[in-house]
């Protein structure tokens, strides 16, 4: 009895394990959604192709539209082909464009952006040759109706279809020069009259006459 006395007064008492404690697991990130993920790829195109059309605008000097819709994708490749290296074909939608050209002279352009449109860029001043490819490409494929321009912008004002052959027949810097030369051949009295004249007004008097061959050749 001693013995067991003495062990419960000299032996510390042991004292309860902790119960263990349960650690929450960490929140797993969410993983992006596919509509997240298309939505962001999606407006990076679209971003892209607002970029690419005010890339074509810079040193533009005509912007037409083109009714696409039915046409194949190498009908559009074939007509790229037959283009002068100065122009380019660009199928984009008509809110991209419209972006792109907001605030521009261009912006004349928005009253032809309904239906599916394709985008020629002209970055020359032969507008005549550059619009000649896709004339004969819808002559030959009997497209006349159906697949027509349905405007163009050109030194800020607005051409309807129906105003096109003021664009399709102006006269080449070429044409220009030669009845120039050719007027400046004439009767010896006018060419004496303006070379004795000041060299400004010489100036204006050429640069009057090229504006009135313009015209002449344009309305014919």
């Amino acid at each position: 009895m001693e013995t067991s006395s003495f062990l419960r007064t000299t032996l510390p008492t042991a004292k309860p394990l902790p119960a263990f404690q349960t650690l929450a697991p960490r929140p797993r990130p969410r993983p992006l959604r596919r509509s997240t993920i298309r939505a962001a790829i999606t407006r990076g195109r679209k971003e892209d192709t607002v970029a690419a059309v005010r890339e074509q605008l810079e040193g533009c000097y005509l912007l037409a539209g083109i009714r696409y819709e039915g046409l194949t994708v190498k009908q559009l490749q074939g007509i790229r082909d037959t283009l002068p290296e100065t122009c380019r074909l660009l199928v984009a939608k008509n809110t991209l464009v419209g972006k792109a050209i907001e605030g521009t002279p261009w912006e004349a352009l928005k009253p032809c952006m309904k239906g599916m449109n394709a985008w020629l860029f002209v970055h020359t001043e032969e507008v005549p040759a550059a619009l000649k490819p896709y004339r004969a490409f819808q002559k030959e494929e009997r497209l006349e109706e159906t697949n027509d321009f349905v405007g163009a912008v050109f030194e800020g004002k607005f051409y309807a279809p129906g105003d096109f052959k003021a664009l399709e027949t102006m006269p080449s810097r070429a044409e220009v020069y030669a009845k120039l030369l050719g007027a400046l051949q004439g009767p010896a009295t006018s060419v004496v009259t303006t070379l004795q004249a000041p060299a400004r007004d010489v100036v204006s008097v050429l640069s009057a006459y090229v504006r009135k061959l313009e015209q002449e050749v344009g309305a014919a």
